[in-house]
């Protein structure tokens, strides 16, 4: 059992214990406030944990093993000594229980938990949903490297919303998915498990599968998940690629690509927990890294869920990384970075309750980790209603539905890498005789972190389903890779073994005669999970030195292309392969990754035409391992070529054919000059030129030709998958903002710096048409002349009011209302007495807000520059900081650049009865500070009066 689902038994075991030792307590007769749903999570948490011992709060962020736990019978059907068993095989890779019986079981705990403890608090069930629940049973659609393939983030969201729905109709109410990961080094067993090697790709569905889990709401519904983002971070290209080997990259690289996915799962997607990696950066591991897990995650990104160890992460600060003497000090390390929650056999935190009796840790961390996990259980309902319907879970369970969104998942992941002279779609009416063979034609292969699903169809079953009697379908196997189990318990299988090499002479000799006899041969090849998986042990490898064929495979393809029968290869594997042979020699070669459940449906409906292929590669297809790293944005720099070969991968990122075919033309952008901050549309005419209706995804790549900072040759920046009938043309519409301009300048701003812009659109990363896009600064140019860097500035400081006056070192204030716009607010501002921190004054700011405008507002706005929001160079600083105090209410923060314009950044902070400082780093706020303009402050939103303090304002 990997150490992740070993650890979600053993947490679940601990917690349990803990509240049944504590379960000789009566609800009290008052209505608790946590249990008042119309109070804020804040406020219930708050309530909560006030009532909470020490051990109770442990408990919630920790696990443990516990010999002498044992569940209570809460349901009559099982005995005490036998109730541990029963949820111990919930975890284990040989459960048989049923969905149904899974929700029956999670509804005993939960029913015993609400009635029979002191505070009634539910537990948070925990699992996986890479590609579907991970439940006997449930659907298994597609595995992720493959639902990146379809490039339809639409379609993502539908099967994670599936996905979601089964696993909280189970009980489960969060999984460890999904893996945002961006696998830039296939070598890496884990590769499977990504969205592939773009950040850009990685993010669209990363976004689309987080929101599917969870739902478009803040507030979970019972229908819903919460989702995880793994691994945080630069877990995808180790050094070697090895598993949990260092990411040591720079800050620039990491903030590049490997983080983008992960602020769009928080800024966008609003993802509830993040998942800690298991790697090191720059000597720094991730499970203790304050920059990775509170400055760039809390504070700049604004993430307000809990951060979640990996499985054994905190131990491994003592037994791998070895930065930490004993488990003791991993806690205090841990605890101390933003680690919520100890995923583990509690070796760890369970230090935490000895820890803080003897003052080592203030109670107040062990609050603030367990109020994050509360938290959670109030956002998912779990207080209000933790119970599942046993009937619904048994109805949609890999019901009709659900297994035909499979079939076209699967349908929309496969990609079509060659089809010389037209031999797909194959006329099932020129031929008698099919052989299918291959090691992998034969199970079905679904990939990791799996379990048996509700149904499956292998590539052999699915042809023999479709040819029906039309022709003769014989099999053989072909040969062997290794001597593990197949299908998906190969992951689990330990000390795998190839094939005996001498064994698959046989083997090759028999599929070769079924070859020559058969007018088409179907060779079914790849990987499988016990060859390409997480390597959590040496006895559990999964990375590789090779990305050739494993075994006698090669040799079988060769035997069988070279009989003279059109042969179609079909891959089923987890990563990018150098087919080399393949691809110079075999007529027709179908990529299908791990194709989920209905995967053999779904490769027949293909390979007859009843469907046309359509997907493209989220990942480079590398001649050999000595091209690595081999991904296509690349830097200018990384382009020589080998002596006696090439730098040209064997198929590109975005690349993938159709049985029809396509014609771009007419790229064009207007306007074709804009200013900084401003915004053009691209559009070209994509036609279907072949005599079938067919999917194409115009991909919008853009490069800037000279930049302060090396830029790669193209990025990613826009996708759109489009099904056209034969003939039909369409014009296809990309907006570029700013956002998709901006680059890390050399102090590590987020900028938009005037120059040309190549705008690329085509079908894949290699075939692009190409135009120009100017972007200027106000005065027309190129290099926008700074802005003048104020006066009495270096200190950062900007106003005390300790002089009672409404002054400042360098700049001015004054009262900005919505008169500006015809309103008819009103605002006042003075110095008075009485500032933060115990200093002799601070600014009042006081008014109405009158109904009037369309944007009510009224405060006070400091300008840094010489005058009235005048531009001032302050790029030297990081940050605005200030102390706020008022009636409790939200208040509004604006900031004004040149480069904006008009749109101001906003940000809103809580005017709370007692002074409270705020700090907003210059990166969360989109600008550098070379060009600030303004600082409003204003009042709430709404009408009515209100006054608010501001005190200590500094740039620093």
């Amino acid at each position: 059992m990997p150490r992740r689902q070993r650890n979600l038994f053993i947490i679940f075991l601990f917690n349990l214990a803990f509240v049944f030792a504590s379960s000789a307590w009566s609800q009290p007769a008052a209505v608790p406030r946590y249990r008042d749903p119309k109070l804020t999570i804040d406020e219930r948490v708050a309530d909560l944990l006030s009532r909470m011992t020490l051990e109770e709060k442990v408990a919630e962020i920790c696990g443990g093993d516990n010999p002498g736990a044992s569940l209570l019978d809460t349901t009559g059907t099982f005995k005490p000594e036998q109730a541990a068993a029963v949820m111990r095989a919930l975890y284990d890779e040989n459960s048989t229980y049923t969905p149904r019986q899974n929700a029956i079981i999670h509804n005993a705990v939960q029913r015993y938990l609400r009635e029979k403890t002191k505070l009634g608090i539910p537990l948070l069930f925990m699992s996986e949903a890479l590609h579907g629940f991970m439940s006997n049973g449930s659907t298994s659609f597609p595995q992720a490297l493959g639902l990146a393939s379809t490039w339809d983030p639409a379609l993502v969201r539908r099967v994670f919303t599936a996905a979601g729905d089964e696993t909280r109709s189970a009980g489960v109410g969060q999984v460890f998915s999904p893996v945002l990961d961006i696998a830039r080094d296939p070598r890496w067993g884990r590769t499977e498990e990504t969205y592939g090697e773009d950040p850009y790709l990685a993010a669209r569905m990363g976004v689309a599968a987080i929101t599917g889990l969870q739902g478009g709401a803040f507030q979970i519904d019972g229908h819903h998940v919460m989702a995880t983002a793994k691994h945080f971070a630069v877990h995808g290209q180790p050094e070697g690629g090895t598993n949990t080997a260092p990411g040591n990259y720079s800050e620039r690289i990491i903030r590049e690509n490997f983080l983008v996915p992960f602020q769009a799962a928080v800024q966008e997607a609003h993802v509830g927990s993040v998942m800690a990696s298991y790697n090191e950066i720059d000597g720094i591991p991730s499970h203790i890294n304050h920059w990775l897990l509170d400055r760039v995650l809390r504070q700049e990104w604004g993430f307000g869920g809990y951060i979640t160890s990996d499985g054994d992460g905190l131990q491994m600060l003592v037994q791998t990384h070895h930065v930490a003497a004993n488990m003791s000090e991993a806690a205090r390390q841990g605890l101390a970075a933003g680690i919520d929650y100890d995923l583990s056999d509690g070796s760890v935190y369970r230090t935490l309750l000895d820890q803080v009796k003897e003052g080592h840790i203030a109670e107040r961390a062990v609050d603030r980790a367990a109020g994050r996990l509360l938290a959670a259980k109030f956002r998912l309902g779990l207080f209000e209603d933790p119970y599942v319907d046993p009937d619904y879970t048994q109805r949609i369970t890999s019901g009709p539905e659900h297994r035909q969104l499979a079939v076209e998942a699967a349908q929309k992941v496969v990609v079509l890498l060659k089809n010389e002279k037209n031999l797909l779609p194959l006329d099932l009416g020129k031929l008698k005789t099919i052989a299918v063979i291959g090691p992998n034609a034969a199970d079905v292969h679904v990939g990791g972190y799996s379990r048996e699903p509700g149904h499956g169809v292998s590539i052999l079953d699915g042809i023999r389903e479709r040819v029906g009697t039309s022709a003769k379908v014989e099999y053989a196997e072909g040969c062997q890779i290794t001597t593990a189990k197949q299908g998906w318990r190969g992951w689990y299988a330990n000390d795998v073994k190839l094939a005996d090499p001498k064994a698959q002479i046989a083997k090759v000799a028999a599929a070769v005669e079924l070859a020559r006899k058969a007018d088409v041969a179907i060779l079914v090849v790849g990987e499988n999970e016990s060859t390409n998986r997480e390597a959590w042990a040496e006895n559990h490898l999964g990375d590789r030195d090779s990305l050739e064929l494993l075994g006698a495979q090669n040799d079988l393809v060769k035997a069988v292309v070279e009989t003279g029968t059109p042969t179609v290869v079909i891959l089923i594997n987890g990563r990018p392969l150098s087919i080399n042979y393949a691809a110079e020699h075999a007529p027709a070669i179908l990529e299908g990754w791990y194709l989920g459940q209905e995967g053999g449906t779904a490769a027949a409906k293909v390979l007859f035409g009843d469907v046309n292929p359509g997907g493209k590669l989220p990942i480079t297809f590398p001649h050999s391992v000595g091209d690595l790293p081999d991904f296509y944005n690349h830097k200018p720099s990384a382009d020589r070529t080998y002596a006696f070969s090439t730098r040209k991968p064997l198929y590109p990122f975005g690349y993938g054919l159709s049985y029809t075919t396509f014609k771009f033309d007419n790229l064009r952008v207007e306007p074709a000059q804009i200013e900084i901050g401003g915004v053009a549309k691209v559009r070209v005419d994509v036609t279907n030129s072949g005599a079938r209706e067919g999917d194409e995804v115009p991909q919008l790549y853009i490069h800037q030709r000279v930049a302060s900072v090396t830029q790669p040759v193209m990025q990613l920046k826009g996708f759109e998958r489009i099904t056209l009938k034969a003939g039909e043309k369409r014009t296809v519409e990309f907006t570029i903002d700013p956002d998709m301009l901006c680059i890390l300048d050399t102090d590590m701003h987020r900028v938009v710096e005037p120059g040309i812009f190549d705008v690329m659109v085509g079908p894949n990363s290699a075939e692009t048409r190409k135009v120009a896009l100017k972007v200027v600064d106000l005065n027309g140019i190129a290099g926008t002349p700074a802005a003048p860097k104020p006066k009495n500035s270096e200190s950062g400081v900007v106003s005390t009011f300790d002089d009672l006056k409404v002054t400042a070192n360098f700049g001015s204030w004054t009262l900005m209302t919505d008169s500006v716009m015809g309103g008819k607010s009103t605002a006042t501002m003075d110095a008075v007495e009485g500032g933060a921190n115990g200093s002799k004054g601070a600014l009042r700011l006081a008014g109405e807000n009158i109904p009037g405008a369309s944007f009510l507002f009224a405060g006070a706005v400091y300008s840094p520059g010489t005058g009235m929001m005048q531009a001032a160079d302050l790029s030297e600083k990081k940050a605005i900081s200030f102390w706020a105090k008022g009636d409790g209410k939200a208040c509004r923060f604006l900031v004004f650049t040149e480069t904006q314009g008009q749109n101001p950044t906003f940000r809103s902070f809580i005017a709370t009865p007692e002074w409270k400082q705020y700090t907003f780093p210059f990166a969360s706020l989109g600008t550098d500070g070379h060009d600030l303009t303004g600082l409003g402050f204003l009042s709430p939103g709404g009408p009515g009066k209100f006054e608010f303090f501001i005190d200590q304002v500094e740039i620093k």
